[in-house]
């Protein structure tokens, strides 16, 4: 076990009886990777074991160990990351341990979520291992007395390319720990063909102590002392407390206290929605007073949403005019659209709950010294000790360094856990109880208090041409924007919701209008896998398939129609000019219309989708492109009797270089089965201003008795690497809708699936 993962709970970097030399190399606590001007950053020595900052360290026997500033939640980020610093460093992957880094500002950007870990870091990320490597054999040449240019890093050693002698990592830690730190401007890079270890599958991090039930989730931490947290929250937003009768739960034997937490005002942002906590020195006993709580609560403001009421709403919004978002041609409104040739459509999207198969959890700890200790599941740890800091009233500045938080693998999060409430849950009560405290979440608690996807409404109007083509496209969304838990004054999607698969589709129409209504919002709203993309591809994925069937051609030749020819797509001179396009700067990411037509034709290619299958049967597919990715799916499903089987599914996917192909598969797979749950089954619904659902009986997640056999197709690209955890997801329920109109007749624009048939 290496020096971090026996201490990286406690005492992050402390290597006290650790023999031998260490380097560790990157960046300071409080600074960028890089400095402005280019320069790696350093910190003087803070033990005897040389630490310069927090990426790798390289004990006497030549172990590497390789911190993951990234979440790991399943998504294979602890492999992916060590794998580009290993490859730079020219370590073998036998000696590569990694470890998860704690939140540190020395670690950039730490917030996991938009598909954004390779897409948005991988040269900053391979940086860290060419830095180590630069410093290796720059102590070697100084110990051989040779000039740097004629030493190598090659398979865990540093080699004399003059006389063959060599020096193994391990030799030179310590040395190499006295050398300055490259300019990251002089950093040479490896060239694609000469990674050794990106782009293969390797053994996984971490894999031996996950299947064998020693890892460590947040649900998993012990500590002396310890009290266990279970929360009566609201059942509406914005609710409160009206009256309290903790005296039953008082009885229960293990039972040390009840709390209040204190009330939260709008807007929610990320905090927790108050409540009531019974804390116990058990597990049982907390959940056992909570039962026995007797509360009656004051609902508010969002006491009478309704889900369905409000359905019907975002329908009479979208068939109405709206805020104009992207425009370019002549103005739709002074178009007479011809009935024959125009087809019209509106597609409903439900609420939509994450459902990790870990719910969430937190443990805090209030030290002697005022400094506050915290254990988390989250997807975004800065922002998490942040605001630790601000509940505890501290400067985030000056007091930076009495709160510590250590984030712990997570069992799914899909964005639920990028809000940290369950986090401040945990500080608020171990500092009013003057104990740890671990919060847990049962599963109807995190069905009945989460941020969920945002139910919508999308619009379609579109006049085909005579010749099967179309020149003039009218789209719109309606749905409760994510920036409402922000500011509870917003009403409109904000330009980064825009640009999930809305007002950036790339089809190649001379007269185009986009337009977003707004609406008001009464449940929290937040991010989950693929965002908005899910329910405007689902949108726009069903309806070229409708014009496809007005038009008399197939769903395959009608996208590429729409398409165009090949082009580099930039909305920002379509007529969007806010287009954010995921944080990657648009030239360097433009949408390759060649790429689209690629993926589709793979997938269409690979799974025989264009072949005539027997009656009762049908394929569908659909495209899509998010997070600087493109993939499609195709579906093939059986319809008797008004049950739906779904058959086989396959997706294909361009997300340019790929680090770990094996776990490409396997989120293309995943994204398969939730688009699967989205589509058949499952959905949030709310009454009162309540939700309704309650765990797996009442919001189904697909199980492998209802899963067909998947196929995943990655296309080879030399392109930047592009995002995978959400963009599988977009293209998969219009293929599976699509599937079940070819093969019944049957159109549904509503989901899920078993409002209208069986599955």
């Amino acid at each position: 076990m290496s020096h971090f993962n026996k201490l990286s709970r406690r005492e992050f970097l402390s290597l006290t009886g650790r023999a031998g030399g260490v380097l560790m190399l990157s960046t300071t606590p409080s600074a960028p990777i890089f400095a402005a001007n280019g320069d790696a950053v350093a910190t003087p020595p803070e033990s005897a074991h040389h630490q310069l900052g927090a990426f790798v360290s390289i004990d006497q026997s030549g172990k590497v160990d390789i911190i993951c500033h990234r979440a790991e939640m399943g998504q294979g980020i602890l492999t992916s990351v060590p794998q580009l610093i290993a490859d730079e460093l020219e370590a073998s992957w036998d000696q590569v341990n990694a470890v998860l880094g704690k939140a540190d500002p020395a670690y950039g950007n730490q917030s996991t979520g938009g598909s954004a870990s390779i897409r948005r870091f991988i040269t900053q990320i391979r940086q860290m291992g060419a830095v180590a490597r630069v410093m290796l054999e720059q102590a070697a040449a100084d110990r051989w007395q040779v000039d740097v240019a004629n030493v190598k890093a090659n398979n865990h050693q540093v080699h004399n390319m003059m006389n063959g002698a060599t020096f193994g990592f391990g030799e030179l830690a310590a040395d190499a720990t006295k050398r300055p730190i490259p300019k990251a401007d002089k950093l040479v890079l490896k060239s694609t063909s000469e990674f050794k270890i990106v782009g293969k599958d390797v053994p996984l991090q971490g894999l031996r102590k996950i299947v064998t039930g020693q890892a460590t989730y947040a649900q998993d931490l012990q500590l002396p002392g310890m009290l266990i947290a279970s929360i009566e929250r609201p059942p509406v937003v914005g609710g409160k407390v009206k009256t309290l009768d903790a005296s039953d739960a008082k009885s229960v034997r293990g039972v040390v206290d009840v709390i209040q937490l204190k009330q939260r005002r709008f807007p929610v942002n990320v905090n927790p929605v108050s409540g009531v906590a019974v804390l116990a020195t058990n597990t049982w006993a907390a959940i056992e007073g909570r039962k026995r709580l007797k509360i009656s609560w004051e609902d508010g403001d969002n006491g009478a949403h309704d889900s369905e009421t409000y359905k019907q709403l975002l329908i009479d919004k979208v068939k109405n005019q709206g805020k104009a978002v992207r425009s370019e041609g002549k103005n739709l409104y002074q178009h007479e659209f011809d009935p024959q040739r125009t087809v019209e459509a509106c597609y409903t999207f439900p609420y939509h709950h994450h459902m990790s198969m870990e719910t969430p959890a937190a443990t805090a700890m209030i030290n002697q010294d005022g400094s506050c200790t915290v254990w988390s599941g989250t997807q975004t740890p800065q922002w998490g000790k942040g605001l630790v800091l601000e509940e505890l009233g501290l400067d985030p500045t000056k007091d930076a360094d009495k709160v510590t938080l250590h984030n712990t693998l997570m069992g799914g999060a899909f964005g639920r856990k990028g809000k940290n409430d369950f986090t401040l849950e945990a500080v608020e009560l171990a500092k009013a109880s003057g104990k740890p405290v671990k919060v847990i979440w049962s599963r109807e608690d995190d069905v009945k208090h989460g941020f969920y996807h945002a139910i919508a409404a999308n619009y379609f109007k579109a006049e085909l041409t005579t010749d099967g083509g179309c020149e003039h496209w009218l789209q719109r969304v309606a749905s409760p924007p994510i920036a409402w838990i922000f500011d509870d004054s917003a009403q409109h999607l904000d330009a980064t919701s825009l640009s999930l698969g809305f007002a950036d589709v790339p089809f190649d129409i001379p007269h185009m209008q986009f337009e977003n209504p707004g609406v008001d919002t009464h449940v929290r709203i937040g991010w989950l896998r693929a965002v908005g993309n899910i329910n405007n591809a689902f949108g726009l994925g069903c309806f070229v398939d409708e014009l496809a069937t007005k038009a008399g051609v197939s769903t395959h030749s009608m996208w590429l129609k729409l398409l165009g020819k090949d082009r580099l797509f930039d909305p920002r001179l379509e007529g969007f000019k806010d287009y954010t396009h995921y944080g990657n700067e648009s030239a360097d990411h433009l949408l390759d219309i060649a790429r689209f037509k690629a993926v589709l034709n793979e997938v269409v290619s690979k799974s025989k989708a264009d072949q005539t299958l027997p009656s009762g049967q049908g394929w569908g597919i659909s495209l899509a492109a998010s997070f600087n990715s493109y993939a499609a799916a195709a579906t093939k499903v059986e319809v008797r009797d008004g049950k739906v089987t779904v058959l086989e599914m396959h997706t294909a996917i361009d997300c340019g270089l790929v680090v770990t192909p094996d776990r490409v598969v396997s989120q293309m797979e995943g994204a398969m089965i939730m688009a699967l749950s989205m589509t058949l089954e499952s959905e949030i619904t709310v009454k009162d201003g309540k939700i309704v659902q309650n765990n797996f009986y009442d919001y189904p997640v697909t199980r492998i008795n209802k899963t067909p056999p998947l196929h995943v197709h990655i296309l080879p690209s030399d392109k930047a690497p592009g995002g995978v955890g959400e963009p599988g997801l977009p293209p998969i329920c219009p293929s599976i809708v699509n599937a079940i109109f070819h093969a019944s007749g049957t159109r549904i624009r509503d989901l899920p699936v078993k409002k209208t048939l069986q599955v």
